[in-house]
């Protein structure tokens, strides 16, 4: 898999239909620590998804993570708080941004 391919699902895993009733403002920086290596961001602003490779300086949190482990989060088949905690996850900023973020996937809402 490719960080191309990545970002195309990470784009594909959310719910625009719920994001566009979303006011506030939520930047994650994903860096991905193996194969294949690279740093993209998450952005909700302006009631409009963002997901670009490029490296985010105004974030509110940036994730390091395994391509496999981060595609099982997006998923819902791997736990942010589980990944954290077993150190799959590394976090630098505000855990809480990033599991706002995360109840905007399509997954999230599949699981309610």
């Amino acid at each position: 898999m490719t960080l191309e391919e990545i970002i195309k699902i990470v784009k594909d895993s959310f719910d625009l239909d719920a994001i566009k009733n979303y006011n506030g403002f939520i930047a994650i920086q994903v860096n991905i620590t193996e194969e294949p290596f690279g740093v993209f961001y998450v952005e909700l602003k302006d009631h409009e998804l963002h997901v670009e490779p490029y490296d985010y300086y105004d974030r509110n949190a940036a994730i390091s993570i395994s391509p496999k482990n981060f595609m099982n989060i997006i998923n819902g088949r791997l736990d942010p708080v589980f990944a954290f905690t077993t150190g799959k996850l590394k976090l630098d900023g505000d855990p809480g941004k990033v599991l706002e973020l995360l109840k905007f996937t399509k997954q999230s809402k599949k699981s309610k």
